[in-house]
């Protein structure tokens, strides 16, 4: 099954690229790897603001993680051209934006890293990754990720 029939079941459709917010670009690629800058958490077009472990729970955390991967899937879209392409998701960073006592980063980022897994499958889905709680993200979003993939 092509990656957008997968999408498409999902009733996900790719956003297109965001501007970056500051000095940097939203992707680069490097022999057959490419590398996306971090993307932040966004809800019905706006940041998708909130700290976890203050006014933001662990599932609404994933759900904010799912809503990163899916601008991520369109920016790694307009990196490569055809989402079938990708070999492998090779690394998610995630950053979330929590209190000093939160201590389920892990699980929110879950949420990116399931709904990649479901998109492309194990074999191309399945990554190495790290989650960290940070005091503060841009522009006081819950959740910030990075991705790393390979070109087939």
């Amino acid at each position: 099954m092509s990656v957008y029939d997968t999408l498409k079941s999902l009733n996900i459709e790719l956003p297109p690229v965001s501007v970056p917010a500051a000095a940097y670009v939203p992707f680069v690629q490097t022999g057959n790897l490419v590398f996306l800058s971090g993307h932040i958490a966004k809800k019905d077009g706006k940041v998708w603001a909130g700290q976890l472990g203050k006014n933001t729970s662990t599932a609404e955390g994933q759900q904010a993680a799912r809503a990163v991967a899916i601008d991520l899937m369109g920016t790694l879209h307009a990196a490569v051209g055809d989402l079938n392409r990708i070999k492998r998701i090779v690394k998610v960073m995630s950053l979330v934006n929590s209190t000093g006592d939160f201590t389920e980063q892990h699980l929110v980022t879950n949420g990116c890293s399931e709904l990649l897994g479901q998109v492309f499958g194990p074999q191309v889905g399945a990554h190495a990754r790290s989650a960290f709680g940070v005091a503060q993200i841009p522009m006081g979003a819950c959740v910030e990720i990075e991705l790393i993939a390979e070109i087939g």
